[in-house]
């Protein structure tokens, strides 16, 4: 009786395993603010906010790391009239620009995260970190097209077994500078690594996990 209920026992523990980690891939909706930093905002990130959204798709390794992939829209503005620092000859500039981003980024959750047995110390809220590589095209006086390096962190909460809640902050430094359509306004010339675009994403997200895994592999976290 006793090998019965421990062989039960195992099948049922088996079984909430893979409850954990059952489904490979995510994919959902985004959306939140944009925030920008450069030659004319050098301090405070929301000082114009614009919209920011878009798609993202994980694909889920175990309950520790994923990788994610995303395509944003944002919105970002800005004028020299908030800032101390005066530009030659007096002058002032604004500007508004439309990017669109494309990007790849892999993503550690620093607690188990997924639904599962006690042992396993499955946790259906975890904080993460991400980071990346990825494309921005703006268009802001003419078309751009410049590198980006994604970094942030996040949090993640399973509302129920396949469908999940996050909050997600980035920063996106940019390898170029015109994004925001200006350069070099106090006529130094910056170079490839020194320019100062920055543009960022705080964003709430809903996404929902399908392809389930084979029950019959012996899939090892």
């Amino acid at each position: 009786m006793k090998r019965i209920v421990a062989i039960m026992m195992i099948i049922a523990s088996v079984a909430a395993v893979a409850v954990g980690q059952e489904y490979r891939f995510e994919v959902g909706p985004a959306i939140g603010m944009s925030g920008y930093l450069g030659d004319v905002n050098k301090s405070n990130l929301f000082k114009h906010p614009g919209v920011a959204g878009g798609v993202m798709f994980r694909y889920i390794a175990n309950s520790r790391w994923a990788v994610k992939g995303n395509l944003f829209y944002e919105g970002l503005s800005g004028k020299s009239t908030d800032m101390k620092s005066v530009f030659p000859l007096g002058e002032e500039y604004s500007f508004k620009s439309k990017v669109v981003d494309l990007g790849a980024q892999v993503e550690f959750n620093f607690l188990r995260y997924g639904i599962g047995p006690t042992y396993k110390k499955y946790k259906r809220i975890s904080p993460y970190m991400t980071m990346g590589i990825g494309a921005a095209m703006s268009w802001c006086n003419g078309t751009h097209v410049s590198f980006v390096l994604p970094m942030g962190a996040g949090v993640k909460f399973k509302l129920k077994e396949r469908l999940n809640l996050g909050f997600e902050f980035t920063m996106r430094k940019v390898f170029g500078d015109k994004v925001d359509g200006l350069s070099d306004l106090n006529g130094i010339e910056h170079s490839f690594a020194k320019n100062t675009d920055w543009y960022s994403a705080a964003v709430f997200s809903i996404t929902y996990e399908f392809s389930k895994r084979c029950s019959k592999c012996h899939y090892v976290e």
